[in-house]
């Protein structure tokens, strides 16, 4: 999903650009993440499109796989564009967190998708979460369905649509959530290692800032974390270019004293002064330049140059950590990616602020059409019928 101050629907725009340069007749085919926004113009220059079918993105290479595919079976065939298009509008706005296809009933809503895709006649069907925090009026809920068979194409979508407002209600978190103070007595509590708790507020691969720094400074408050033989703490991390400088000057087993964070996003907690050890240096990763562990207490704080997502055991161990041995990992995400999924001994997920507050009742939209669920609970059922879309070349 793709959000740019002042622009309403980038991709659109992108993609509008991209047909004055190749023309109409050309045939694209769009792959999208599930939880990106459609507008009716992405669709219009759209001839195909289809989007992932598990949450976490299990999917990703598959559905990049079937996009390219559906093109050159159209482009073989000499098929060309479909014939229909069908859009569904849903009113429906949730997090990646409460629509996961692990769980119910996101795996039975998604589980329908392939049986309509498979339809003769029909060449894709897809349905969009929609990208819960951009403050849009293309942000919510979408079903599309392309093919040739203008019955099928049509019901297909309209049925999914119905289906997924059916079990609007039955949405949950995929994992425990609770506040901050008591994720980390749960953890504190606990015998299993790693504990991972998720900072879901500041999430920066769903768009958060990546440096909100309320929850270190939180952390760093807690005696537990304090004492010589206390619970081991990795928190997965802050940007702090000028500790960076510092810690490179001392070299590991140097001491920094050096603020890091809240340099975008400073609303719920100001810059955090780090005063510690360094423990490991590395330089010359892709994302984010050079990474500094900083050792406070128990807690071992990674610091960036620019900001980076955890998401591999490897994103640890390279820095001498060993997130298997450590009692709590902390780290700014949402639902826990594969590779953390499978290392983590038990979970749950933190309700931080940030720009991704998992809250929608507390981003206070101004712009999103109305009205929406779950914000407006009590709405009635909406009208789920059929766009058809008119072809890119008849535009």
């Amino acid at each position: 999903a793709m959000s740019v101050v002042g622009v309403d629907d980038p991709e659109g725009d992108l993609l509008e650009r991209i047909r004055e340069v190749v023309g109409t007749e050309t045939l694209i085919s769009t792959s999208m993440d599930l939880h990106g926004n459609v507008s009716e113009r992405l669709a219009q220059h759209s001839d195909l499109i289809t989007c992932y079918r598990m949450a976490p993105h299990e999917d990703a290479i598959e559905s990049k796989q079937r996009a390219v595919n559906n093109l050159l079976d159209r482009l073989e065939s000499g098929k060309g564009k479909p014939k229909y298009k069908a859009y569904v509008s849903v009113p429906i706005l949730l997090p990646g967190e409460m629509t996961s296809t692990r769980i119910e009933p996101g795996k039975s809503l998604y589980a329908k998708v392939p049986k309509v895709a498979d339809q003769e006649g029909v060449i894709d069907a897809a349905i969009w979460i929609g990208y819960a925090w951009a403050d849009e009026p293309r942000n919510h809920a979408v079903v599309m369905v392309t093919g040739d068979d203008e019955e099928k194409v049509k019901e297909g979508a309209e049925s999914l649509a119905q289906s997924f407002w059916d079990v609007r209600n039955e949405f949950e978190f995929v994992a425990p959530v609770a506040p901050l103070e008591e994720s980390l007595k749960k953890a504190l509590a606990s015998d299993k290692k790693p504990f991972m708790i998720s900072d879901m507020g500041d999430n920066p691969t769903a768009g958060g800032a990546g440096d909100v720094t309320w929850t270190l400074e939180k952390i760093l408050e807690m005696p537990e974390f304090k004492i010589e033989d206390g619970k081991t703490l990795i928190y997965a991390s802050l940007p702090g270019p000028k500790l960076i400088e510092e810690a490179i000057k001392v070299g590991v087993g140097g001491t920094v004293d050096a603020y890091v964070g809240a340099s975008v996003d400073d609303r719920f907690a100001p810059p955090i002064k780090l005063a510690g050890t360094v423990t490991a240096i590395k330089q010359g990763d892709v994302d984010a330049e050079t990474e500094v562990v900083v050792k406070v207490g128990t807690v071992s704080v990674i610091v960036t140059k620019k900001r980076k997502p955890y998401h591999l055991k490897q994103d640890f161990t390279d820095l001498g950590l060993n997130p298997l041995e450590t009692d709590i990992v902390v780290v700014k995400i949402g639902y826990l990616v594969p590779e953390l999924y499978d290392m983590r001994a038990d979970w749950i997920m933190a309700l931080t602020p940030g720009g991704v507050d998992q809250d929608l009742q507390r981003l206070g939209y101004k712009r999103i059409e109305r009205p929406m669920f779950p914000l407006d609970k009590d709405m009635k059922q909406p009208d789920l019928s059929a766009k058809l879309i008119m072809a890119s070349d008849k535009l």
